[in-house]
Parts: C-alpha cells; structure tokens; sequence
C-alpha cells in the first residue's frame, strides 16, 4: 500500500484548544493558509525522503488532503492518501504525530497572532525579533533553567558518505560534551550531528536529548525532517528562520554544503560583522574531513575577496578533526556562557544580538529583484553582504522551492548581475558546487536556474 487514509489526533497543546481556536483552525481549511499547511504536513508524513524534488512529491500524493474537524476533546486531523511509510501496522508513528501537531501549530500561530495582529509590525527590526521570538517561546523552545548548550549545525542535504559519517562524529563529540544539537531539520549535514548526538547523549545518560529543527514552508518540502528531530519550528519565511537559528543558537558549526550554506555564512557574518556585535563572543567553525579542504578553501577565498581579512576574524577552519572542532565548540560555548552573565542577557534568546535590518526584511527572489540586485564591490561591505545572501537565497528558491522553480519555467534563469570581476568569482564558486554534486542529491543532473552576467 502506497498511502493511508485515516484519522490523527495532534499530540501536545492542541489536546486543549479552545472553542474560539477550534474555529479558527476550522477556517484554516482555506486559501493560501491550508495550501501551506496541505505542503508542510505532506512533507511531515514523508519524513526521512532522500528526494529533493518536490514537484515529484507533491505529484506521487497529488490527492493528498487534510480536514481540521472539531471534536469533543479539541481538534482532530482527517488524512487522505497520505505516505504510508508515516504508519505502522496503520498507526501513526509517535514521531511524526509529534511533527504535525507542531506544523498545526506554528502555522496557525504566526497566521492569528503575529500576522494578522496590528499591534505587530513585521516591518521593523524590534517587530521581526519580537515575532521570532513569540514563535519560540508558543513552541516551547525556551528552556530558562539551563545554561547555553545549543549548537546550530548547517550545511548540505547532499553530501558524501565521507562527509555525512564526519558530520555524525562532531556530533557524537559534540553530544559527549553535553551540548544539544539544532539544524535545518533535513537530510545529510543537518542529520548526521543529531545522529551522532543521540548515541553520546545516550552513553552520558542525558536523556531527553534536544534536536530542534528549523524550518519553513517554502523549504520543508525538499527537506522534510529527519526522524531524529524531536522539537520542530516552522517559521514563516528563510528570514526570520536565519534569525531564530542565531538568536536561539550559542554557537554554529559549518559542514560542507551548497549554495544555501552560502546563503548562511553570509547572513551569520553580516551580522557578526556589525560595529555593534564586535565584542560579542558568537563561535563559528567550518569543518569537514580531508575530502572537503579544497571546498572550504574556495569559501574562504570568496570571503576574503568580497568582504575582506575581517571577515576570516569572525570564523575559524578545521579540517579532519572531530574532537578539536567539539572543544572549540565547547569553549566557545563557555565565553557566551560568561558573556550573557556580565551583561545580564538571556541564555535561551540572543536579546543583545544586533541584526541589520537589511538582513531582516523578506527578500522575494523574483526575475526583477534578481535582476536588481547591487553586485559591486565599490559599496559598503554591509550592503554587498546583503545582496550576496539575497543572490544565493534566490538560486535555493530557483533550484528546490516550488514557487520558485515554478518561476523558472515560466520566464528561464535568473539573470545576476554585477562587476566582472566579481562575476566571474561568483561563477567559479557556484560552478564548483555544481561539479562537486552540492546542487542536487547525486545522480541527478543539474540544470543552473541562474545566468551570471556581468
């Protein structure tokens, strides 16, 4: 049997909803709100999916549909034509029930509360760190009885066996030395750490350990969560999903990916580098096995050229060393530890954290705005760091997300554009990503959504 049609009862807080947000979910069944809720459920259910392809996905269960039915003891989920490798013997499993409630949750939550609130204005910087945070803390993220211990963990769905089994071993390192991993909830680097994690947890009789995924709707379709992620948190869009990482986070270690990584370290560094964040103590580590020593190198040779010397303050490479990347971590760790207590800052939430507004707005990676973007290097390196991240989350979008890729097909590649020297050091960069497999999973050949023009 390929899918199940049957009933689930959410787990958690929605087992006591209200009459009010019954009906609230009730109305949810409709319009733009149900689609991302349709998509994010269907990516929940076909947890663990190899496959980035998300037209595929949404094809094969083209009749997958959810009804929110009001009952006697709150809220109800009817599941039509859903994967059947989400259930047992036709029960769902106890993970990924856990998953959807929270979907149902974080979904509902930012529509009614945060959106549609006009006392939130999502267009400043104090209200996007304001909504991000009431999105943690409705999600119950905030532990405020433990020290900082939450390592943010980035890099690619498609890695090598090398480099995935590498990923494992930080995070078992990283798990012995009592620290909790988060990723962005999806397949190779972002599972590895939480799957080494669980065994050093295990061995330290820490139990529960914490593996938070982050992610969003326009992602999780291509990244659906792996089976370890036991807190996941949907944001609502990549901005302010780069936002809860940093600000939830006391440190991010960096594994080899593809232009989403990239997308990453420069949002991290654009802030790192802000005059009001130099004395704050934030660890970044980019590491990975021998294999990957020519891709970080080629990281560090665009940095080192679009922003400058400075920027390689902020980070630190290591190369082929598990236990020395943990300790690192770990000390690292220590220094926010000691930070936050001199100047009375919150261990779960980065209050102090300054991040540029620029960096927080929503950039929506059309042809015109792709077009438009400022690639020169004769501006401030703030802004250049802005539009750098801006190009790499429009070719995420034009690569895996639907809309985007739908945008694709519908008017060709993005046209970036920018100094020539400039281009031609983008190109190489995203033509050695395409060389080295890091823009689709193996096997699959990739077809650039992007022109680099100068």
């Amino acid at each position: 049997m390929d899918s199940i049609t049957t009933q689930v009862y959410p787990a958690g807080i929605l087992n006591t909803l209200s009459r009010d947000e019954v009906a609230r979910l009730t109305d949810a069944s409709h319009g733009d709100l149900y689609e991302r809720l349709r998509m994010c459920m269907l990516a929940v259910l076909n947890s663990d999916n190899p496959s980035d392809d998300a037209d595929h996905v949404m094809a094969r269960y083209d009749e997958f549909r959810l009804d929110v039915v009001p009952v006697n003891r709150g809220v109800r989920l009817d599941i039509h034509n859903a994967p059947a490798t989400a259930f047992v013997d036709g029960k769902i499993i106890l993970g990924i029930r856990e998953l959807m409630s929270a979907v149902l949750r974080d979904l509902i939550y930012f529509h009614t509360e945060i959106e549609n609130n006009s006392n939130v204005d999502l267009m400043v910087g104090s209200g996007i760190t304001n909504a991000v945070f009431e999105i943690l803390r409705n999600a119950r993220v905030f532990k405020p009885q433990t020290d900082p211990d939450i390592v943010v963990c980035w890099g690619g769905h498609s890695i090598s066996d090398i480099e995935y089994q590498y990923s494992k071993e930080v995070g078992y390192q990283l798990g012995l030395r009592g620290l909790n991993i988060c990723t962005g909830c999806g397949a190779g680097a972002m599972k590895g750490p939480m799957k080494g994690a669980t065994i050093a947890h295990a061995k330290q009789r820490l139990s529960p350990g914490r593996y938070l995924g982050i992610s969003e709707p326009g992602i999780i379709a291509v990244e659906s969560p792996n089976a370890i992620v036991n807190e996941l948190i949907i944001m609502p869009d990549i901005e302010k999903r780069l936002e809860a990482f940093v600000r939830t986070g006391h440190g991010i270690i960096v594994f080899p990916g593809g232009v989403g990584t990239a997308e990453e370290i420069f949002f991290l560094l654009g802030v790192l580098l802000d005059p009001a964040n130099s004395d704050m103590p934030y660890p970044m580590i980019l590491t990975g096995p021998e294999s990957a020593r020519a891709y970080f190198q080629q990281i560090d040779n665009f940095l080192k050229f679009t922003i400058g010397e400075r920027a390689r303050d902020k980070y630190q490479i290591i190369i082929d060393d598990p236990v020395k990347a943990a300790k690192e971590m770990y000390s690292g760790v220590q220094q926010v530890k000691d930070y936050r207590i001199k100047n009375n800052d919150a261990f779960y939430f980065n209050w102090l954290l300054n991040i540029p507004a620029s960096l927080q707005q929503r950039f929506k990676p059309t042809h015109s705005n792709m077009n438009s973007l400022n690639l020169r290097l004769d501006q401030p390196k703030h802004k250049l760091i802005t539009d750098l991240r801006r190009a790499f989350s429009g070719i995420v979008s034009g690569n895996v997300k639907p809309d985007g890729v739908a945008a694709i097909r519908r008017e060709g590649p993005f046209q970036i554009m920018g100094d020539q020297e400039l281009m031609n050091s983008l190109d190489q960069l995203l033509e050695a990503f395409t060389e080295q497999g890091r823009m689709k999973l193996p096997g699959s050949r990739y077809e650039p959504c992007y022109q680099v023009v100068s």
